[in-house]
């Protein structure tokens, strides 16, 4: 079954266009974007199941250089 998340991220100082430029060659990141609050980014994920969209926000996504702090907000069907 396939799996959808929300990945919040902290960035570094200075380092928020590289960590973009960077997420964009993650192959299941579909989008990311720069935002205002509390967080710097927003990228949407999408994997085979619940453990690879984990396996991607921690092998992948939290090894960039640059990145403080992840939350994974995955998306639910309630329909």
């Amino acid at each position: 079954m396939a799996a959808s998340a929300y990945v919040l991220i902290e960035g570094a100082a200075g380092r928020i266009h590289r960590i973009i430029e960077e997420l964009r060659q993650i192959p299941e990141v579909r989008a990311c974007d720069a935002v205002t609050g509390q967080y710097d980014i927003i990228a949407r994920i999408d994997a085979a199941d619940i453990n690879a969209l984990g396996r991607v926000s921690y092998a992948k996504i939290q090894m960039i250089e640059g990145v403080l702090r992840t939350i994974t907000c995955n998306v639910i069907n309630l329909g």
